[in-house]
């Protein structure tokens, strides 16, 4: 059984576009960059993500792109834009949502 070695990535976000910012996170959480990839093994790496507040946004995106979530009840979808989220939750919520989408893809 071999040993993994997970490596510590620290990444400065400041005038970085947010979709690319999430593929490069993303690669490096799943171990795409190692050697001896493969999708049944836990390869990757801790991600640390600085300066999130100088983090760009393309394009109108930030007043215009709306994320759903439904709570399980009868009519219970719910929308906020980008704008709403990075008010309330931060700019953490949004680089998680955009890394979790490229990692479904």
């Amino acid at each position: 059984m071999e040993v993994i070695q997970r490596e510590k990535h620290i990444i400065d976000a400041n005038g970085q576009v947010l979709g690319r910012l999430a593929t490069q996170v993303a690669v490096l959480l799943r171990g795409k960059n190692k050697v001896g990839f493969a999708p049944h093994k836990d390869m990757g790496d801790y991600v640390t993500i600085t300066n999130l507040d100088k983090l760009k946004y393309t394009g109108k995106k930030f007043d215009n792109k709306i994320y759903y979530h439904h709570t399980l009840y009868l009519g219970g979808l719910k929308k906020a834009t980008m704008k709403e989220v990075h008010i309330k939750k931060g700019p953490e919520e949004l680089i998680r949502k955009a890394v979790v989408a490229v990692l479904r893809c």
